[in-house]
């Protein structure tokens, strides 16, 4: 073999940086990918110990073909956009109330000491306690549900907004009124973007919670939703049923985050210089 050539072959191997990268790309999803893997071995094995029998333990396979099942007669499909459509509204909302009302608490004294107290102590109250208060005021509709979606988000999204606008240094706002900055341009320009690593924190936290109430609502809900699945799922004794629409939730909820928080989160540490660049 020539020298020309061995210099070929060995430009075309991959390089020890190369090969690293290659592994540091790979490493998050090979973890993940692993780790379902054994889970799903771990299951399986229980399974086949017949500690319980297999309508309390159903198999994996057994699940996912109970999955398919709901997604091709659209029941899942169905149940999944009514699902998403109430969460989009409520959580839509939460966000612009909770935005609002942790800015004002940060801002403004009379807020924080009439408001801010409430805000506070209301966190410990967990949200799906309100729904029978909601049945009550407003009836067995989606009012109720888009009222417990709302304080489930609302409040957690209200605090972490809080914290982040009083948490701007004061050497901004002095900066931003030398510079002319005043009213609406001061909030815009300096206070909402200043305070945006911890509204974002905030608005995940409320997703989580609007998420869970929302589920939690549905359950005694005779309407189309993830929630309501699961409770019919119960009553016929169906436990492939209840894992597959488990499985359908925990799924959207990664999705979300992935998709939506996961990207936020990189541009704002990007952005305001919290974590460098690649």
């Amino acid at each position: 073999m020539t020298t020309i050539a061995k210099d070929e072959m060995e430009g075309m191997r991959p390089s020890p940086l190369q090969h690293k990268h290659w592994l540091e790309t790979w490493r998050p999803g090979l973890s993940a990918a692993a780790f379902l893997v054994a889970v799903l071995l771990v299951w399986e094995g229980i399974v086949r110990t017949h500690i319980w029998p297999p309508y309390l333990l159903p198999s994996p396979l057994t699940v996912l073909d109970r999955l398919w099942d709901g997604l091709r007669d659209g029941s899942v499909l169905r149940a999944v956009t009514s699902s998403m459509r109430r969460m989009a509204i409520g959580y839509s909302i939460s966000i612009i109330l909770g935005v609002g009302l942790g800015v004002a608490i940060a801002r403004v004294k009379l807020m924080e000491e009439t408001i801010g107290l409430p805000v506070l102590g209301l966190q410990a109250l967990p949200s799906i306690t309100w729904l029978p208060l909601a049945l009550l005021w407003f009836g067995l509709n989606d009012k109720a549900i888009l009222f417990v979606v709302l304080l489930g988000s609302t409040l957690a999204i209200t605090q972490a907004t809080t914290d982040g606008v009083k948490n701007i240094p004061t050497l901004y706002f002095r900066t931003a009124r030398n510079l002319g900055a005043s009213g609406p341009g001061l909030y815009l320009h300096i206070v909402l973007p200043a305070s945006l690593p911890h509204v974002i924190t905030g608005m995940k936290l409320g997703w989580s919670f609007a998420w869970r109430s929302l589920m939690a609502a549905e359950l005694i809900f005779f309407t189309p939703g993830l929630g309501h699945l699961l409770e019919v799922g119960r009553e016929f004794n169906d436990v492939a049923q209840m894992m597959a629409v488990m499985l359908v939730i925990v799924m959207l909820g990664l999705t979300f985050d992935r998709l939506v928080f996961l990207r936020l989160e990189r541009f704002v540490q990007t952005r305001w210089g919290l974590a460098q660049r690649e």
